[in-house]
């Protein structure tokens, strides 16, 4: 055994911290360092790649989870009091006891959290033993291992269908061209394929990787969560340096597709890992109501405070009156009594022990299962549930569901949100000649007219059968059951790629989205410039759409290679079904083409995490296969076409549906982009002719520049030429001198742009989606100068990205205008109805886009964001003094109609008058004024006006003018705000609002993950907020009433009873029924009531979204309404003292005998008092109500049958039974009941008959018959409208309801 200094470990150890503070990460090879111990490697600063994501251990869980449930003040303030009841001059009752509630709570909590680690622990050890090849320099070969043995430093080797083990440099591929496709679907939900290429200059074509070889030194930046940058560069011994990004990381948990193996170096490991870094589990927030009701559990404190200092001043007071001490005042053992005063402090404490109920302990408890159940019947509606998309609403925060129901603006993004961003090509400019595409807009229009059946029809016809079979498809279903089955086969083969690895079906490729007929003018044009020459502008504009992007491209010879799924015999049930139905609607050809898909994907597919009884067990043998370890599966409609026509179609992976719509756009024209590697793009012609451009470069699009640019060697010329694309103002700025110069009036690229611009307002007009295409000649010198820069910039590791953006810009200018195009994104389905549901709920709802002006104040009257009656003032201007001009000039003119009611304000404009008090007020505002108007002299003016508006539409924002004006509108009008997005470009504002709604739509998952909750749809967000938030809002304001109610009324007896015992903390109920009081007999109704109760029918309040204002105005947890609940309590209480008091006053029954009735008395007014405030009930309600009771009196019978020594020296024996067997009992329970709750009923007697509620009344509207109910409905709206004049509306969060119809 060698001896190490203790000086060198300390030495060692500290650089280790040192290494860590670095901002940046140095890597080298393990291999020449692989016999050298873990200490003496050059890579062990680094963490392994262990992953542990649970807390507990076996031995530490019981210490470190009571610490952490005594991080919640209620926990230790019952802990304390149970300690303090150990005390023998301030114990109230047995010590023992005063632990049991608290004990429980602490138990329950504990298993709890235990459950869920174990389950964390299970899912750690399950990733941790996956297998893995790394390379060994001592066998020279792959050797397996597991992922817990990855290193930084060791190379690794991924098969196709492997997942990733740690964020590996990529430094090998099997692909001749250094390509690595992965799926990402694991870390950001996207299915489309990522193109990943090898480090420049270290992948030989031909020859296989050789780590030995490997002497290079990697430095990268410190591990970070953002998974679109990484920075660094690898270092050769001579100091050459090859920058990377992060198009050269395999990610992990990642997949490998398309690609018969990966290697490289492993640089990030375990929790260090960019997934790792981006898994920060459920989000956690204080809702609006959990921080009211701990302001009331700190007037409960107060409330005790005084009630014990009542109970000491009392009990001191009544010592006294003593002139010699009665006998049954014992002495201390020396025969010395306590001073009074001193007496008194102790009975202090003694008061807190036994009135300690007054806080509740057990609400918290009860809240988090009643969120758990309300996040249970959130999450399984139905009408919730998107059956295209197979999915449902996620609840990722589980503790701000009644937030859902206080929502009083809402902030949306347009695209994906409010649109389908589904993408349609529809017309397009060149050199300034519109071609207005009427053929695909004919076509376009019989689509969209389709119904589902034709849709069914379409799909059949362009897709494969599903992989697994309809009935195990079924399972997850839960709407009606009587739907055909051809319904659900159809609507499983429309399903999403959520489900990574079950599906294949490709993003962006509907026949809505692929499919584009030319247009006959533009068609004869390229095909005569393709006659006589193969340049021109028309050949430049449609390779500019076939090649400007980040498509990836495959054949029906590399689709996207799945690992085996099920085992075959899970196959049985359902292929026969499938089968029947190919034999009733398809072709015998469809017959066989399903017969030998099925036979292929029994080999193929497979649950990645399990190997396949039937595979190969490739992770036993002692070196790997370099050849492919599967059969490949086509899976697109590509193969359906090839089938029938015998020639080879490509399919494209985009990352975005804009970049679809183009590339199928140049692809009808005869343009198609057949292949994509990281140097070369090859697009065949209309005459079939291949031209295989070198890429040189690709300047990525950023929201800086809102432009992308690629670099490229045309074949034939050998010039070098960039092609861009990009908004219609990043493009028009940078046309050279084609605007600035005016002598060139009459200049022919000065015509173009014009008449450009001209069809770009009209795309917009239109609502259709703009982009402009360019390009530029670049000669070699300017090129080989720019790009020595570019290297250096690559290569750099502080401020990589600020460098990368200075060459950009510098080389995109001075470009010749090709064309334009215009996209259409359509509405989804019930976006109006949705828009108009919430502004009827009293919600502000603004949108916040990208997009130009004139395209989004085209979808906000598409979507009845504005309305043609409304007074729209449109702010747009580069001046800041125009600015405040204008903002001032309007706010005069609002302050002066609100201050002259009967006064018409009128804004003349050219041919009309607007009187402002007839009309409701919009917004528009483009980004460069909005950053203007929220600057700090501004802000105030603005946001004053907002408030005053119905709508507010905010054009040309930053993702980060999103965050901002959110957070904005929350701080300054300390309202609740709402923000639902479905991009990364959302995420700030999703995170900013108190309530983020991520869109699992067309853009990923990275919204989705940042979110709160999660949907399919726009329109769901209707019935999430004005159904499911109104329901979890008023039954946790009630359950949380109801519980300070229940607490402090049955603490009381102990406090009147006081007042005849010497505030002596003597209990007259014995301390096991008091114990099980509220851990067993009235625990169980509040939780049902929070969880069950039911105000308003669903469909009333969809028909009705005004009641959703009860929420927004806090009228079921007011600070009036805690009080008012309080002083019920302690009216009730006293009843239930005093008349079982009054009653047996002078007899000579026992001090049991005389709590046993107010015990049972209390429980009776405490369970009906609940049935008062019971809206809807159910079975389940009468079951637990009744059976609370019948609980109480089981366990007291049993309890008083078998104690004869429980609390000596009175002890509870027979008791019970001697009451029931007493008229009396009876007489006192009913009397006492029905006068404690007299008051209360007669309350909500009055309230309902004279002054209905809006609620009330749509209860009574549930009861009348169908037809009379809907003509109700109507004419309350009606009256509502008639009530709010259309220029308040936007101010009825702040006014009082409407009179009820």
């Amino acid at each position: 055994m060698t001896w190490t200094n203790p000086l060198t470990l300390l030495w060692q150890g500290w650089a280790r911290h040192r290494d860590r503070d670095r901002p940046i990460r140095r890597v080298v090879s393990n291999l020449p360092f692989e016999d050298l111990k873990k200490r003496d490697q050059p890579n062990r600063q680094y963490e392994g790649n262990t992953i542990k994501t649970n807390k507990y251990t076996l031995w530490s869980f019981i210490p470190m989870n009571l610490f952490e449930q005594f991080h919640r003040m209620a926990n230790v303030y019952f802990v304390g009091l149970a300690i303090l009841n150990f005390v023998p001059v301030v114990n109230a009752f047995q010590p023992e006891v005063a632990l049991i509630p608290i004990c429980v709570i602490l138990a329950l909590t504990a298993v709890k959290d235990g459950w869920e680690d174990f389950r964390r622990y299970q899912s750690d050890q399950q990733l941790n033993n996956m297998p893995c090849f790394i390379f060994s320099r001592k066998q020279m070969r792959l050797v397996k291992r597991r992922w817990k043995d990855v290193r930084v430093g060791d190379f690794v080797r991924v098969l196709s269908n492997q997942i990733i083990p740690a964020d590996i440099l990529l430094l090998h591929t099997s692909d001749p061209n250094g390509v690595c496709h992965m799926e990402t679907a694991n870390l950001d939900g996207e299915t489309n394929l990522k193109q990943r290429r090898v480090v420049p200059g270290f992948s030989t074509l031909g020859k296989p990787f050789q780590p030995q070889t490997f002497s290079s030194t990697v430095v990268c930046e410190n591990p970070n969560n953002n998974l679109n940058v990484f920075k660094g560069y690898v270092e050769r011994p001579d100091k050459r340096r090859t920058g990377f990004g992060i198009d050269s990381l395999l990610l992990r948990g990642c997949t490998v597709r398309n690609t018969d193996d990966a290697a490289g170096i492993v640089v990030y490991t375990g929790h260090e890992t960019k997934s790792m870094l981006n898994n920060s589990g459920p989000r956690y927030k204080r809702s609006k109501i959990e921080r009211k009701m701990n302001t009331d559990v700190l007037f409960c404190v107060l409330l005790l405070f005084f009630m014990c200092l009542i109970g000491a001043l009392g009990h001191s007071i009544w010592l006294e009156t003593f002139t010699t001490m009665p006998s049954y005042i014992v002495p201390d053992r020396n025969g010395n009594y306590t001073p009074s005063v001193l007496a008194g402090f102790y009975m202090f404490f003694t008061m807190i022990i036994l009135l300690q109920v007054m806080i509740p302990v057990s609400l918290y408890v009860s809240i988090e299962l009643v969120k758990m159940g309300q996040i249970f019947f959130i999450t399984q509606d139905v009408e919730l549930y998107d059956e295209e998309l197979d999915s449902r609403v996620q609840c990722r925060a589980l503790n701000i569901t009644e937030d859902l129901g206080q929502i009083q603006y809402v902030f949306s993004d347009k695209t994906g949100t409010l649109t389908e961003n589904k993408m349609v090509f529809r017309r397009c400019t060149i050199l300034g000649t519109e071609y207005c595409h009427d053929e695909n807009a004919a076509r376009l229009a019989v689509v969209s007219g389709a119904n589902e059946e034709e849709e069914d029809t379409l799909y059949q016809q362009t897709k494969l059968p599903p992989l697994f079979p309809l009935e195990e498809l079924q399972d997850s279903h839960t709407g009606d059951k009587n739907h055909a089955n051809t319904q659900v086969t159809a609507a499983n083969r429309r399903r999403s790629r959520v489900a990574a690895g079950a599906q294949s079906d490709m993003a962006f490729s509907t026949p809505l989205e692929t499919v584009v007929v030319p247009d006959r003018k533009l068609m004869l044009e390229v095909d005569r410039q393709m006659a006589s020459i193969l340049s021109g502008p028309y050949l430049d504009f449609f390779l500019a759409l076939a090649i400007c992007n980040t498509v990836v491209v495959s054949t029906v010879t590399a689709q996207r290679e799945r690992v085996k799924g099920r085992s075959n015999s899970a196959y049985s049930g359902g292929s026969f079904h499938i089968m029947g139905q190919w034999f009733r609607k398809g072709s015998l050809r469809n017959i066989f083409s399903s017969m030998k898909f099925f036979k292929r994907g029994e080999d193929t597919l497979a649950d990645p995490f399990a190997k396949d009884e039937d595979e190969p067990d490739m992770f036993h043998s002692s070196d790997v296969s370099d050849s492919t370890t599967g059969q490949k599966v086509i899976s697109s409609e590509s193969e359906v076409k090839r089938s029938l026509s015998g020639t080879e179609e490509v399919c494209y992976e985009a990352h975005s549906p804009d970049e679809a719509a183009l590339i199928h756009a140049a692809k009808a024209y005869g343009f198609t982009m057949v292949e994509r590697t990281p140097y070369y793009v090859t697009v065949k012609l209309p005459d079939d002719t291949l031209l295989k451009f070198e890429v040189l470069d690709v300047l990525t699009f950023d929201s800086t520049r809102r432009r992308m640019s690629i670099i490229v060697r045309h074949p034939h010329t050998n010039e070098i030429i960039m092609y861009t694309k990009g908004a219609d103002s990043a493009i028009m700025e940078r046309l050279g001198n084609v605007f600035s110069d005016m002598s060139q009036v009459d200049n022919v690229a000065k015509q173009i742009a014009v008449k450009t611009q001209k069809d770009l307002d009209m795309y917009a007009r239109d609502g259709l989606r703009t982009l402009c295409f360019a390009k530029k000649v670049i000669s070699e010198k300017e090129f080989k100068a720019w790009f020595a820069i570019r290297q250096e910039a690559l290569s750099a590791i502080d401020e990589k990205e600020e460098r990368l953006l200075d060459t950009a810009t510098y080389i995109e200018n001075n470009f010749t205008l090709l064309g334009a195009t215009g996209i259409e994104d359509r509405l989804q389905e019930s976006v109006p109805e949705t828009i108009q549901a919430l502004r009827r709920a009293g919600m502000q709802v603004w949108v916040l886009t990208g997009d130009k002006p004139e395209t989004a104040i085209n979808i906000a009257y598409s979507c009845k964001l504005l309305d043609h009656e409304d007074l729209v003032f449109t702010f747009s201007t580069n001046r800041k003094s125009v600015c405040k001009m204008r903002l001032e000039d309007t706010l005069g003119e609002l302050r002066r109609s609100s201050l002259s009611p009967g006064a018409e304000v009128q804004f003349r404009g050219n041919n009309s008058a607007f009187t402002l008090m007839e009309h409701s007020i919009g917004l528009v505002i483009d980004g460069p004024t909005l950053s203007m108007a929220m600057s700090d002299d501004l802000v105030e003016q603005f946001v004053e006006l907002c408030k005053h508006c119905r709508a507010v539409l905010c054009c040309r924002v930053t993702p980060l003018q999103k965050s901002s004006v959110v957070k904005l509108i929350r701080q300054k009008l300390r309202v609740m705000t709402l923000a639902i997005g479905d991009g990364a470009n959302d995420v700030n504002m999703i995170q900013a609002a108190d309530v983020g709604i991520g869109v699992s739509g067309q853009e990923g998952m990275q919204a989705v993950m940042a979110s709160d909750f999660a949907i399919t749809r726009f329109k769901h967000l209707q019935r999430l907020l004005l159904v499911h938030g109104h329901w979890c809002y008023s039954r946790l304001a009630n359950m949380v009433i109801y519980f300070f109610y229940k607490n402090v009324a049955y603490v009381n007896l102990l406090f009147w009873y006081q007042f005849y015992c010497g505030f002596s903390a003597t209990a007259m109920i014995d301390y096991w029924l008091m114990i099980f009081f509220n851990l067993l007999f009235t625990s169980a109704p509040p939780i049902m009531f929070g969880i069950m109760d039911k105000e308003v029918s669903d469909s009333t309040l969809l028909s009705l979204p005004e009641l959703y204002k009860k929420g927004q105005h806090s009228e079921g947890y007011r600070r009036s309404t805690f009080w008012i609940a309080i002083l019920d309590a302690f009216y009730q209480s006293l009843v239930c003292f005093f008349i079982p008091y009054w009653t047996y006053n002078g007899s000579d029954i026992g001090i049991f005998s005389f709590g046993t009735p107010m015990n049972t008395v209390s429980l009776f007014t405490i369970i009906l008092h609940l049935a008062i405030e019971i809206k809807s009930w159910t079975v389940l309600h009468w079951v637990i109500m009744i059976g609370s009771v019948l609980v109480y009196f089981i366990v007291t019978l049993a309890y008083s049958a078998i104690c004869t020594s429980c609390n000596p020296p009175s002890n509870p024996y027979w008791i019970m039974h001697k009451q029931m067997a007493d008229p009396m009992f009876y007489l006192v329970c009913i009397l006492t009941t029905v006068v404690a709750l007299l008051p209360r009923y007669t309350l909500h007697v009055l309230r309902g008959t004279l002054a209905p509620s809006p609620h009330l009344s749509a209860r009574q509207l549930e009861r009348l018959p169908p037809s009379h109910r809907e003509q109700r409905i109507r004419e309350w709206r009606g009256l509502r409208d008639t009530c709010i004049s259309p220029s308040l509306r936007s101010q009825e969060h702040s006014s009082s309801p409407c009179p009820s119809a």
